[in-house]
C-alpha cells in the first residue's frame, strides 16, 4: 500500500503521516527526514548530500529520487507514505519511474483540502501559543512566510492534483476538522484503496 499525502503547508501531512505508521504500519518517506538521516549516514548518497547542503543549495531531485530508492529497495510490506514528495510535475515522473522499476505501484493519492485563511490563522495563532509557553516555533510559521509558502505551493504542487486525478488515483479529505477526526477518515480511505 503505498499513498501520497498532497496538501498545502500546515494541512497537517506529517501529524496525518505518523497516525497511519501508527495505525498501518506503513513507513512515512519524509524527504526533510531522509535528508538529514543521510546526511548523518556517512554513506556515500549521504555524502553527497551533506556537500549540497554545507553550499547551502537545494538538493537535486536525482539525490531525492535516490534516497527513496534506497528505502523501497528496503522493503516494508505495509507500504510507503510519500509526505512532503512529490512537490512538481517532473518529480511525479520520476517517481512513477522508481515505483515501476522497483516493482511497486501507487494505491492512492489522497489531497488534504483546507480553508487558506483559516489555516494561516491556525497556524499563527498555536505558533503564538507555543511562543508564551517558551516552546519552539519553526522561524517560518508566521503570516507573511505562511502567504509565500502556500503561493509556492499553488504555483508548483497544486498542479498534481490534476495530473493524479487523470492516473485515476486522486481523492481528497476535508482536512479542517479535529486531528482525530482525519485520521479516522484518511485510515479508511487507505484501508479502502488497499482492497
Amino acid at each position: 500500500m503505498n499513498v501520497i499525502l498532497l496538501g498545502p503547508p500546515g494541512a497537517g501531512k506529517g501529524t496525518q503521516a505518523q497516525r497511519l505508521v501508527d495505525t498501518h504500519g506503513m513507513v512515512q518517506l519524509s524527504t526533510g527526514d531522509m535528508l538529514r538521516a543521510a546526511k548523518a549516514s556517512g554513506t556515500e548518497m549521504g555524502n553527497r548530500v551533506a556537500e549540497v547542503m554545507a553550499r547551502g543549495e537545494l538538493v537535486t531531485d536525482e539525490i531525492v529520487i535516490g534516497l527513496i530508492e534506497e528505502k523501497l529497495m528496503e522493503g516494508n510490506s505495509a507500504g510507503f507514505i510519500f509526505d512532503g514528495f512529490p512537490r512538481t510535475l517532473a518529480q511525479a515522473d520520476a517517481l512513477g519511474a522508481l515505483l515501476e522499476k522497483t516493482g511497486h505501484r501507487l494505491d492512492a493519492v489522497i489531497a488534504l483540502e483546507v480553508d487558506d485563511e483559516i489555516l494561516v490563522n491556525r497556524i499563527v495563532g498555536r505558533a503564538e501559543e507555543a511562543r508564551a509557553a517558551g516552546q519552539p516555533v519553526r522561524a517560518d510559521d508566521n503570516a507573511e512566510s505562511l502567504k509565500l509558502r502556500l503561493t509556492e505551493y499553488y504555483k508548483k504542487t497544486a498542479p498534481l492534483l490534476g495530473y493524479f486525478h487523470a492516473k485515476g488515483v486522486l481523492q481528497s479529505i476535508d482536512a479542517m476538522g479535529s486531528i482525530e477526526v482525519i485520521a479516522t477518515e484518511l485510515s479508511g480511505m487507505v484501508k479502502g484503496a488497499a482492497t
